[in-house]
């Protein structure tokens, strides 16, 4: 009989950003004030938002650099480096020569009936969400089989098949959450069903 091997796997990384639930809630809600207020306050980004994130807001196209102008987002970006390195160590990165740098970090907030489309994340080695808000009924994150384009032929999978082979797999995340991947696997939030808003906050780390 022959022998069946798995390879070139896609990893995906979810963990609480801390271990003290208290400590967590103190973040967020510092984070919180500040996502809500630069919502109302980036007209750049509030223009950027009206023609690229419908009924939403982000800073990506304007306050993309947050953990350089709030010591809270520098503070986020310090407690996600540890999982940036413990992630790198199950990719098994050789990073002897650089270490990976948290380039970008924007806010995402995201009312009732809005979503974002399939992107992925370019110019950049690791990617993520860290989950500031998940109202009850929010939307997931939406990852894409990276060969899907490659299938040609291929049959559907079965409803019954292993996460691992599925073409789609949603990871719905908590508040207090971070999510990582690497920055090539393309991604999608589906439209919000929550009345209350989700508020999150991406970024990338590079090594160079």
């Amino acid at each position: 009989m022959g022998a069946i091997q798995s390879l070139f796997p896609t990893l995906i990384y979810q963990a609480p950003l801390q271990s003290k639930a208290v400590a967590t809630r103190e973040l967020n809600r510092q984070l919180l004030r500040e996502a809500m207020q630069f919502a109302e306050d980036d007209e750049a980004g509030q223009r950027w938002s009206d023609r690229n994130y419908p009924g939403g807001y982000t800073s990506y196209g304007s306050l993309c650099r947050l953990q350089t102008v709030s010591p809270t987002f520098a503070r986020l970006g310090q407690l996600l480096g540890r999982h940036i390195k413990r992630y790198a160590r199950e990719l098994a990165l050789d990073l002897r020569a650089r270490e990976l740098v948290m380039t970008d970090c924007w806010v995402n907030i995201m009312p009732a009936g809005v979503g974002h489309s399939l992107h992925l994340h370019p110019l950049s080695t690791v990617s993520g969400i860290y989950y500031v808000r998940t109202p009850p009924s929010s939307a997931a994150l939406k990852f894409e089989d990276p060969r899907l384009d490659r299938f040609m032929a291929a049959p559907p999978r079965r409803a019954d098949a292993a996460p691992a082979l599925q073409p789609w797999r949603t990871v719905r995340p908590r508040a207090g959450e971070c999510i990582l991947f690497e920055s090539w696997l393309r991604h999608e939030v589906p439209v919000n069903q929550s009345r209350a808003d989700r508020v999150s906050i991406s970024f990338n780390f590079n090594w160079f």
